[in-house]
């Protein structure tokens, strides 16, 4: 691939959190949440950093910590309607490439956002480019809250799912319980990581919830539905954890602890 791309960065956060209230201003060894984010965003090469929130409370953090902030509605549909806004919000061109980092990422390697931005730009026909890893258990090829995808040979996704795809007839239903074979690609479990031409998402934020992302609760499969290709990279270890319950805040603080210990 060619020179690390320009490109913006966006953190949308919310303080509104069904299972972690005030999820971004969190403690995390003696920081916020959110403030971890940050930092790690500023060691990625993006040319502009954004913080999108509804909340005065984030905003004001994100200001102290020298970044921009849009301050964003907070009757979003999805975390992808709110990075729309703020592309329209910014006036940025539709060729400009986007990279959303979620504000409960704080293990995030920003080696892995540059990379993100990068394959946007090297996969000319894609409007989205996002991650993957290998599943290697059959309990993960099992469990809804893993979502699956099926990629093509030259890494555009087919579809996503929380199903296990693709079903391997012979074995599935028969052997639910052994680890499935290494070097075998018996599918991937998608990261959502993304990024974005900021043309695609002006389109998106007009276009109806599609039945499949209905069905599924999957946004990214209104894209896949009004025929824009996404384009899965496969990474052989996930990022560190994201921050959705107090478990994965206690996981979060011990791993954050170790790496500076």
């Amino acid at each position: 691939m060619s020179a690390q791309p320009a490109y913006k960065l966006v953190i949308p956060a919310r303080y509104a959190s069904t299972r972690l209230p005030g999820k971004p201003l969190l403690d995390i060894g003696g920081k916020p949440l959110l403030q971890h984010v940050i930092e790690a965003a500023k060691r990625a090469n993006a040319e502009q950093i954004v913080l999108a929130t509804d909340d005065a409370r984030i905003a004001e953090l994100g200001a102290s910590l020298g970044i921009q902030v849009v301050m964003t509605s907070a009757n979003h549909a999805t975390g992808t309607d709110r990075l729309a806004e703020v592309v329209q919000s910014m006036g940025w061109a539709d060729d400009m490439v986007v990279v959303n980092l979620q504000g409960d990422e704080p293990l995030i390697p920003p080696s892995l956002l540059d990379r993100l931005a990068a394959n946007l730009l090297h996969y000319p026909q894609a409007g989205i480019a996002t991650l993957c890893t290998p599943i290697h258990h059959a309990r993960d090829m099992f469990d809804p809250h893993v979502v699956k995808v099926v990629r093509d040979r030259c890494g555009l996704a087919l579809y996503f799912s929380r199903a296990p795809i693709p079903w391997e007839r012979d074995r599935f239903g028969v052997e639910e319980g052994v680890a499935l074979n290494h070097g075998h690609e018996h599918g991937f479990r998608h990261l959502g990581l993304y990024a974005y031409r900021a043309g695609f998402l002006r389109d998106f934020a007009s276009w109806p919830e599609a039945p499949i992302e209905g069905l599924e609760k999957l946004e990214q499969l209104r894209a896949l539905w009004h025929g824009v290709r996404i384009h899965v990279d496969v990474v052989e270890e996930p990022p560190g954890h994201g921050v959705d319950t107090p478990d994965d805040l206690l996981r979060v603080v011990a791993l954050l602890r170790e790496q500076h210990a």
